[in-house]
């Protein structure tokens, strides 16, 4: 079997619900204080492996009480942590508020993510059968860069979700074989609208990047490549309850079914399933369906 391996983020995330976001300066009422192992990077890792994929997570926790939690939770999901480090302090946090529409505001402590090196990357070539190298933006770049010239090196293909956003370069970007990003990040790199679609996947694409995908909330998702070409794929109409862990449920889930050798246009329809059930239940990792459950939702929907 292929593996994934993942490179990124793990936190805890800490929970607020209420009926409306705060104004500046506002005291409001919790209606219920979770905590939900976390973090992007963890989060994918998670999806890939219930949605049937061999996981292998790179990353750090720190010394304290949520540290042994993390990793136990990688572990349940069936996510190999050999390669997860232990760092004195912290371990990551997000402190997320979820209002009643299900939408969400973040911040992010980086804890132990921020102190990750590149002497903690394995060797990738120890590795066989790997599919690809998946990354986000929640551990320092320069170790993410690293990871892609790693990667780049001993021929594995490189997913990049560049979240949270900030800018990167035109070189950076034609290390890339998958860059799957929402409309605020592709804004923030192209510095341009990414209205339509097919504009930003272009933008992309002409700077080097091998495929491009675009997730577009209750729109779907858009899908390019440097063939010529373009899939559009609609949404599950669901009713929201927290969207914390969907586009990374939405990316977990793709890389999988990829690494399975599905067809990219049934690949997404998989992965936009998972996201929808994801974005009915509450928490992060804990939101995220198995395999099982994916695909008896798209059968019951007729997609």
């Amino acid at each position: 079997m292929s593996e994934i391996i993942v490179a990124g983020s793990i936190n805890m995330d800490i929970v607020n619900h209420v009926d409306q976001f705060a104004l500046p300066g506002q005291t409001i009422q919790g209606k219920l204080t979770e905590f939900f192992p976390g973090g992007k990077g963890a989060n994918q890792a998670v999806a890939a492996a219930k949605s049937g994929a061999s996981v292998r997570m790179i990353g750090a926790v720190g010394r304290d009480p949520f540290g042994e939690e993390l990793i136990s939770s990688l572990r349940q999901a069936g996510v190999s942590t050999d390669q997860v480090v232990k760092k004195e302090g912290a371990s990551g946090m997000a402190f997320i508020t979820v209002n009643a529409q299900g939408e969400n505001e973040i911040i992010l402590s980086q804890g132990a993510n921020g102190k990750l090196t590149a002497s903690d990357i394995p060797d990738l070539s120890a590795y066989s059968h790997v599919h690809a190298v998946l990354l986000q933006n929640e551990i320092p770049w320069p170790v993410t860069r690293h990871v892609i010239l790693e990667a780049r090196r001993h021929r594995i293909p490189v997913i990049f979700n560049p979240a949270p956003a900030m800018p990167v370069s035109d070189d950076d970007l034609a290390l890339i074989d998958t860059l799957v990003l929402n409309e605020t990040e592709a804004e923030c790199i192209a510095g341009e609208s990414a209205e339509p679609p097919e504009k930003a996947a272009r933008f992309f694409i002409g700077r080097g990047v091998r495929e491009v995908l675009l997730t577009l909330g209750e729109r779907g998702c858009f899908y390019a490549n440097r063939d010529g070409d373009e899939i559009a794929v609609s949404a599950y109409p669901v009713q929201a309850v927290d969207t914390t862990a969907a586009g990374d449920t939405f990316i977990g889930a793709f890389a999988a079914a990829r690494a399975e050798g599905m067809p990219v246009r049934e690949g997404l329809r998989f992965a936009s399933a998972a996201a929808a059930l994801s974005v009915i239940r509450r928490g992060a990792q804990a939101s995220i369906p198995a395999k099982a459950e994916i695909l008896r939702f798209m059968n019951e929907a007729g997609r």
